[in-house]
This record gives structure tokens, sequence and C-alpha cells, in this order.
């Protein structure tokens, strides 16, 4: 990364590693930092809970910003995977008990992250998720709340939910008919497949694809490119919160009824999702703890 401006860490969280420029203009997130001690690289709570109290922590109010003023916040990984999205173990069992508040208060944390990231948080920052393995469900809605996705090649990525009778539930099919047509939207949703990086390349949904190992190198550009002209880009983001919103009330009605649908799933589809789960732990190399 120093070849362009060196990051330095700034903080310290459990389930995540921060690294900054030193003028606090560019901030990397990269989750799952505690992916060596066996833990699926999914949404868990402890995680949700780290990204959303650093990126609050970094949004400003509006009479703190400075005109002209662009930052940057990368999303990235220290696991092999991006993001296998949600905590399947947890909607599991909380669908079991018919535990609605808890599983709405989940879905809701869910959103208001995404929806954080996808208003630029507060206007002043572009983000990047740049996604050097796996983004499934949770994980690629969080890839696609960014204004830039960023992939290496070899990398798959898909919204699977619709296997085990669900659908993408927190800024997919939101975010996704932003960047492709409705049809193609519902058409990836139902589907259920993953693509690869290039595919979704072609269909205009990751937007710099770069060899494997290259993508930290493209994003430093670029951010530099985007800081030539940091005024144009920051009001293109407002511009693009005109033109294109994704609104919070939209987002939480949405995922209001993922909770009604996913508390009227039947056995057959919690043993499937049970069964993904036992697969991401011998991913994460946790088989004996499944």
């Amino acid at each position: 990364m120093n070849t362009i401006e060196k990051l330095q860490r700034t903080q310290a969280f459990p389930t995540m590693r921060v690294e900054s420029t030193p003028d606090g203009n560019a901030h990397w997130l990269y989750m799952h930092a505690d992916a060596g001690s066996g833990v699926r690289p999914c949404f868990r709570t402890a995680l949700m809970d780290d990204m959303w109290s650093f990126l609050t922590s970094i949004t400003l109010r509006e009479s703190q910003r400075k005109p002209g003023q662009l930052r940057h916040v990368v999303l990235a990984s220290d696991a092999d995977a991006f993001n296998l999205g949600g905590d399947l173990d947890l909607f599991s069992r909380l669908i079991r008990t018919g535990d609605r508040e808890r599983l709405l208060a989940y879905a809701r944390r869910c959103v208001e992250g995404v929806h954080a990231l996808h208003a630029s948080l507060g206007g002043d920052v572009r983000s990047i998720a740049l996604v050097q393995g796996d983004a499934l469900g949770g994980g690629m809605e969080l890839a696609l709340a960014c204004q830039t996705i960023v992939a290496e090649e070899g990398v798959e990525m898909g919204l699977p939910e619709v296997l085990f009778g669900l659908f993408p539930g927190m800024g997919a099919y939101s975010f996704l008919c932003k960047r492709v047509t409705p049809q193609l939207a519902e058409k990836l949703i139902l589907e259920g497949n993953t693509h690869s990086s290039a595919e979704l390349h072609r269909m205009g949904i990751v937007d710099v694809l770069v060899p494997k190992g290259e993508g930290e190198a493209a994003v430093q550009e670029l951010i530099r490119a985007q800081q030539r002209a940091p005024h144009a880009h920051v009001a293109l983001n407002a511009v693009r919160g005109i033109a294109q919103p994704v609104g919070y009330d939209e987002l939480m009605g949405i995922t209001e009824v993922w909770v009604d649908t996913a508390l009227a799933l039947g056995e057959r589809s919690l043993r499937t999702m049970e069964r993904i789960v036992r697969a991401q732990n011998r991913r994460a190399g946790i088989a004996s703890a499944a």
C-alpha cells in the first residue's frame, strides 16, 4: 500500500483491523481480523457492532465538514472470504423460537449500516468495497451499498438465500436496481446462483475488475484519481441521493417483509440453513465445533 500513501493502524477492535491515512481522509476496514481464531466470516453481531461503531465515529456533522473535503472508506477482509452473509446459525435459532423481536433487531442493525454507507456517511465520503474473496448474501449486499465495487478475478459473488426459502432482505433488491434492470435484479435473487467477478463486471454490477492480488493497488489508484476532483465527487454524492435515492424507510419496510418471511420457514428450510452453517464452519476450519 505504501506505493501511494502510507497507512497506519488507528484503532483496535476485536473483529476488525482499521488502518487510516495520517490526514484521516481514508480509512480501510478489514473485517474478520479474528478469522485465525476459527470464526465464520459472516455478519456476527460482534462484527456489526464494531463496524457501525467505527463508521459512526468518523461520520461528521454538517457543521464539521469542509467544502471540497472528500474522504474515503474502504471495506475489505482479513479472511479468505469477503463476507459469507448473515449469521445463519443465529437465524435458525431465532426462527425456531419465534423470536421476532431479536430477528428484527438484527435486520434493522444491518439496514442501518448499509443505509449509512449508501448515504455517504452524511455526504462527504466515497465508499469502496474491495472484494478479494467470496461475497455471498449479506456480504454482497454490503458491497452493493458502496459507491464502487472493486473485485479481483476468481472471486464468486451471489445471493443464495432462495436455497432455504428466503430472499436477501437488507438492501440487495434496492441496490441492484440502481445498477441493473429490476427484471435482472429479480432474476439474480430468485435463481440464487453465484457468479464470477468477471461475469458481474460484464453485467455492470462490479465496477472495477483487476487480476488476483492487485485489488489494494487498484483501490489506492482510484482514491488518488478521485482526490484530483474532490468538489465534483462530493457534489455527485448529493446528486446521487437526489436522482437515485434508496430511502431508509424503503429498506426498513423490505427488511420487515424479510423477517416475517423468515419466521414462516418450515423445518426443511431450517435444516438447509443449518447445513450451510456446517459448510461455513468447515471452510473456517472449525468443523469440530459444528
